[in-house]
């Protein structure tokens, strides 16, 4: 991928900018190491993977740890007599992230669920600061990198250089925030190609299961403004390191529904 014009006049990041930029990179292409000592369960072995399907296969769940990071501890449990994983976040992140390729034609809807006791008091999405969350359910999807600003051409590099992928062409988050109104988009803090679509805010709803069923191609559209994309990647995150607090979360099973065809 020839992007060296694109991002010949772009300043690289720097400090503490450039930590956060390694993180985000390492979340958004899964590719980081496993720090000694750091317990990784697998739950692919678990009933709550066993019923996660797309495209009629159940790929592998890996729980991506970053250098320098504390990583929140996922395990299968039973909640409220489902199967479900639970996370603890202790000024912590990490990612629990599966590998998979859907085409556009084939994205139909997203059915997922999750529990949440407490918010992030100090946290905001709208602030790369504090921008941490006690509940994501992250996308990633291909698109045409020549349309990157020199900006995130620059990121794809540096993302490559890092950890052997590129920068997604597009990253959908759905998110639960402290008071930003639901059906709102969010632009990252770090890079345009991250958008976050609000789903819950405020306390209102927590301590219960609840239940969503979105159109995959309906909401990227709404967070990007044009067409999607093979789905390449579906990840659940709950991470407090930027406001070094703690959070627990439950998600439910993550079933990809195809697009129902007429027979």
């Amino acid at each position: 991928m020839a992007l060296k014009a694109s991002t010949a006049n772009a300043k690289p990041p720097r400090g503490g900018f450039l930590l956060g930029m390694l993180i985000m990179l390492s979340v958004l292409t899964g590719c980081a190491s496993r720090p000694a000592g750091v317990d990784a369960p697998d739950v692919s072995a678990t009933p709550w993977a066993n019923t996660v399907t797309a495209g009629g296969q159940a790929p592998q769940w890996t729980h991506q740890q970053f250098p320098g990071k504390r990583a929140s501890q996922y395990r299968y449990a039973r909640v409220d007599g489902r199967d479900a994983v639970r996370v603890q976040s202790s000024s912590s992140i990490s990612l629990l992230r599966q590998l998979l390729r859907v085409e556009p034609g084939d994205l139909g809807s997203l059915r997922f669920s999750w529990k949440v006791p407490a918010l992030i008091a100090s946290a905001d999405m709208k602030d790369r600061d504090v921008e941490d969350s006690p509940v994501r359910v992250v996308l990633a999807f291909e698109g045409d990198r020549s349309k990157f600003s020199a900006r995130d051409a620059m990121l794809s590099d540096l993302a490559h250089a890092l950890t052997g992928e590129p920068l997604p062409y597009a990253t959908l988050m759905y998110v639960w925030c402290n008071d930003t109104e639901p059906g709102t988009v969010l632009n990252g803090n770090r890079t345009s190609r991250i958008r976050k679509l609000v789903l819950e805010s405020g306390g209102a709803r927590l301590n219960q299961w609840l239940e969503y069923e979105r159109d995959i191609r309906a909401d990227f559209e709404k967070a990007f403004g044009e067409p999607p994309g093979a789905l390449v990647s579906i990840g659940i995150m709950t991470d407090t390191d930027n406001t070094r607090s703690l959070a627990t979360a439950w998600y439910g099973p993550i079933r990809h529904m195809g697009l129902k065809r007429a027979p």
